[in-house]
């Protein structure tokens, strides 16, 4: 049987987000420097969405990112959501279907409240995030940002390092022992 005998009948029924290729941002110029431009796009300062972004991806919560930024944890979501971080919308995507019909006038705002199941401050920043595209000049200054910082993003970036060839920073360190232990 041939690959194409195989294939026959096939389709594909889902799509993918096409990402483009991978960037290796070698600039080295400031997240913050980059969004300068886009400054109208923004809810805060480009200096406060790289400082959300820098801790957000780090790992800590929206509220401490905004904390640190020095912005309400409302208006550190709406950046985040801006720069095309994903997963600041505190509704289900089941649950935004109640936003969106608000905002197309088939339901009155208190059943859309009520049907999203989120008090009136998750009910207003889903009312945002799906107002508010992400501009894709700033989503991809932020990919590129986080893609050269990441641990295993090679050594472009701000944390990279000339080290080993898996990189002194390696999230598996040790775990990969040498090829002697495997006989």
């Amino acid at each position: 049987m041939t690959l194409s005998e195989i294939a026959d009948g096939l389709e594909v029924t889902a799509s993918q987000r096409d990402r483009g290729v991978a960037v290796a941002d070698d600039t080295e110029t400031p997240l913050a420097d980059r969004l300068a431009e886009h400054a109208d796009d923004l809810p805060c300062t480009p200096e406060a969405t790289a400082t959300l972004v820098d801790a957000y991806t780090a790992g800590r919560s929206v509220g401490d990112a905004a904390r640190e930024a020095g912005v309400t944890p409302m208006t550190g979501a709406k950046a985040l959501h801006r720069c095309g971080v994903e997963g600041v919308c505190p509704l289900a995507p089941s649950r935004r279907g109640a936003v969106r019909d608000w905002l197309d006038g088939r339901l009155a705002r208190s059943e859309a409240v009520a049907l999203a199941g989120g008090d009136e401050a998750e009910f207003a920043l889903a009312t945002y995030v799906e107002t508010h595209d992400p501009p894709a000049a700033v989503a991809e200054a932020v990919d590129a940002h986080v893609a050269g910082s990441a641990p295993l993003g090679g050594s472009g970036g701000s944390t990279g390092s000339a080290g080993s060839a898996r990189g002194d920073d390696d999230a598996l360190g040790g775990a990969l022992g040498s090829p002697d232990g495997l006989r």
